[in-house]
């Protein structure tokens, strides 16, 4: 089992910054890749940027390459999402991922509000 727990979101203005967070906890040994996804209003979750526990393999969505950044802190058991040059449209729930060879896992999401 893994738990994930998010921090981070909330209300920005276009062209700010935040910076997402998320703990991982339990058999994080177990992970091989892990990442963001989110959802806005009325569209399915979409991926938003995922990396492979060693970290050699990222991948981001389109929509977010040149603006997102993510990356791990080991030490920690976390992975970031850095959000920069945001927009109304990056408005989304923004979940936590990660997978096992079992199973994916998801943390309970947080809100990310891109307005003026």
């Amino acid at each position: 089992q893994v738990q994930l727990v998010e921090s981070g979101g909330g209300l920005v203005q276009p062209g700010g910054s935040l910076r997402l967070s998320c703990a991982a906890s339990g058999s994080i040994f177990s992970i091989y890749t892990m990442g963001w996804y989110r959802q806005a209003p009325g569209k399915q979750r979409e991926l938003v940027a995922t990396m492979s526990s060693a970290g050699s393999r990222i991948n981001y969505a389109d929509s977010v390459k040149g603006r997102f950044t993510i990356s791990r802190d080991n030490a920690k058991n976390t992975w970031n999402l850095q959000m920069n040059s945001l927009k109304p449209e990056d408005t989304a729930v923004f979940y936590c991922y990660a997978a096992t060879t079992a199973m994916a896992y998801w943390g309970q999401g947080t809100q990310v509000t891109v307005s003026s």
